[in-house]
């Protein structure tokens, strides 16, 4: 990672700020949704532009191809969440980001040019095929339960399996997907597998309706059927994803942190703008010890949030993978914003359960990040087996 500096990615997040704020919250209440509320492709693209234009596009990853820092990711990306629309518009959303980081980290230079290239530059969404059905014992939480099977013919490996929950997979343009090798020399390992999208051997079967509305082409359930990929297109090494996997996912756990810490800020200043001016029984709400407590108790579970959110990425900066240290900050982040947004909702009364400003939306998605790459409770069973562990060491002599 090769970093701007602290004050200059204040600046950038200053300038990503504004943009959000000025062009692209006036889109928050735009007609152009999907049969589930997320945003249409047209939409994005639309918002793209306009972030293109105000050189706040792709605004984490450099000319040259460098990464701003984790430190320096989390000031950025967060100005950019300050609108569910932000992310879209800025090229920082989920699934992207997570796998643009992927890319720039293993990737050779004709995979980067081929599919990291249109990522970076906007023009390209994409979608990671890993989750699996449950009704199917799929892989979910414990990837080591990975049906879906790779093998070789020739120069190519053929795929097959069932992948559920892959965001973003209708309407993507670049796939990358994971499945289990049966080839002996790699067997049980896990390989990655980059894809141009479409292609008719990746059938969407079903787009679910979700508790969350933010993410172009929904949460879909494919099937994949003898898809056929050229060996060049394996990502690394064969039998080595499951490593590849955790190089994506501390960094990716944490950017959600980053993107929905915007959100929640801006859902507590709506909520604090509403109880400053709505009066009831003779004074506004905030003069009510019951809203004004739930309204500090927010900026403490904000800052608790933005710090920790800071300290695991400057363990991430330092080469770790951070691995204990994203557990914890995913549990603490994820547990306080639904902390926030749940307060805001409840400040705000009956605006508060409507449409009318984005506190339910971002309520909505913010029960679904509980969940997202990994719930709370597998993070703490994760910490639990270190603290084992640790004590066993510990005690060894």
């Amino acid at each position: 990672m090769s970093g701007i500096g602290m004050a200059a990615a204040q600046d950038l997040a200053r300038k990503v700020e504004t943009f959000v704020r000025e062009v692209v919250a006036p889109y928050e209440q735009d007609p152009r949704r999907d049969h589930h509320g997320a945003p249409t492709d047209a939409l994005v693209h639309e918002l793209r532009d306009k972030a293109r234009a105000a050189g706040v596009l792709t605004p984490h990853i450099l000319p040259d191809g460098g990464h701003l820092t984790q430190r320096e990711t989390a000031v950025v990306l967060a100005a950019s969440g300050l609108s569910p629309l932000g992310p879209l518009a800025c090229n920082t959303a989920a699934p992207d980001e997570g796998n643009m980081y992927l890319l720039g980290k293993v990737g050779d230079a004709a995979l980067r040019e081929r599919f990291l290239k249109p990522m970076v530059e906007g023009h390209a969404r994409s979608a990671f095929f890993m989750t699996e059905p449950a009704e199917l014992q799929g892989a979910g939480s414990d990837p080591s339960m990975m049906i879906t099977t790779c093998r070789k013919d020739g120069n190519h490996w053929v795929i097959n399996g069932t992948k559920c929950f892959i965001t973003g997979a209708d309407g993507a343009q670049v796939g990358i997907v994971m499945a289990r090798s049966e080839e002996a020399d790699s067997a049980g390992g896990a390989c990655m597998f980059l894809v141009d999208l479409p292609d008719p051997a990746i059938r969407i079967d079903h787009v679910p309706n979700t508790i969350d509305s933010s993410m172009p082409g929904g949460h879909a359930t494919v099937t994949i059927d003898n898809l056929r990929v050229p060996a060049d297109q394996m990502l690394g090494q064969a039998g080595e994803g499951f490593k590849y996997a955790q190089i994506r996912l501390s960094p990716a756990r944490l950017s959600h942190c980053m993107r929905w810490l915007g959100a929640c800020q801006r859902a507590n200043e709506i909520a604090s703008d509403y109880a400053n001016r709505r009066m009831a029984f003779g004074k506004p709400l905030i003069d009510h010890e019951g809203v004004g407590f739930m309204l500090a108790e927010n900026l403490i579970d904000l800052k608790q949030a933005e710090l920790m959110i800071d300290w695991c990425a400057s363990v991430l900066d330092t080469g770790s993978l951070g691995t204990a240290e994203s557990s914890m900050s995913k549990v603490a982040v994820s547990e306080a914003l639904m902390r926030v947004a749940d307060r805001c909702v409840q400040v705000m009364g009956g605006t508060g359960v409507t449409d009318k400003t984005i506190v339910e939306q971002v309520f909505r998605e913010i029960r679904a990040f509980r969940i997202y790459d990994g719930p709370t409770e597998v993070h703490k069973w994760s910490l639990a087996k270190k603290i084992k562990r640790d004590w066993k060491q510990a005690h060894a002599h």
